[in-house]
């Protein structure tokens, strides 16, 4: 059963929850984060983030290996999911703090409908996935719950390994970064009518 409650609180770990969509990208409802991945995830609501310093370096990070979903893969900066009724750059901003402890900073918003599917160990994953780019506005200090490793990569590298196949990443980061361009942190922001309705009423609201 679905829960339609707008508890636009901040969500605890424990009730955490995540907008679903249907193929439109309009909310449907909200489910349970704990219990929403498995071999028929639903489609719901996500972002992605890619925090960069100052002389074009990337922070790249491995997930915590007890994750339910891709443990110990490594990936681009922060993901997550708004909150029902919680705007996108709202949701980014909250947990880029959370997981990396840092603030962000110079938050852009690039692939506004960015969408992708993945499976492991019949796990999947089934998101639209707006994606940002921003700066952390200090060091990073990574919550071990989410994160086993966090590190910084010059961007021209890593993308060009990415691409090539020769950097192991996730498959939302690998599918991102063939999107993203040469300098992401100079891409002009996307207009937030791009968005999935989902988000755009979140936004507009």
């Amino acid at each position: 059963m679905t829960d339609t409650s707008t508890d636009t609180a901040a969500p605890t770990t424990s009730r955490e929850q995540v907008v679903l969509l249907d193929e439109d990208g309009r909310a449907i409802g909200t489910a349970d984060k704990a219990t929403v991945h498995h071999a028929r995830t639903p489609l719901h609501l996500a972002f992605s983030c890619y925090l960069f310093d100052g002389e074009g370096n990337v922070l790249v990070t491995q997930r915590a290996l007890h994750k339910r979903t891709f443990p110990g893969v490594w990936t681009n900066s922060c993901c997550g999911h708004p909150a029902p009724g919680e705007p996108m750059e709202d949701a980014v901003r909250r947990r880029v703090p959370q997981e990396l402890g840092t603030d962000v900073t110079d938050l852009v918003l690039v692939l506004p409908r960015f969408r992708y599917r993945a499976e492991q160990d019949g796990i999947v994953e089934n998101e639209l996935c707006p994606v940002f780019v921003g700066r952390a506005s200090g060091p990073v200090t990574a919550d071990p719950d989410e994160v086993e490793d966090a590190r910084w990569e010059p961007w021209a590298p890593f993308r060009e390994a990415v691409l090539d196949g020769s950097r192991s990443v996730s498959v939302w980061c690998r599918e991102q970064v063939a999107q993203l361009p040469a300098e992401p942190w100079t891409t002009p922001a996307a207009d937030v009518a791009d968005l999935p309705p989902a988000a755009v009423n979140d936004v507009t609201r």
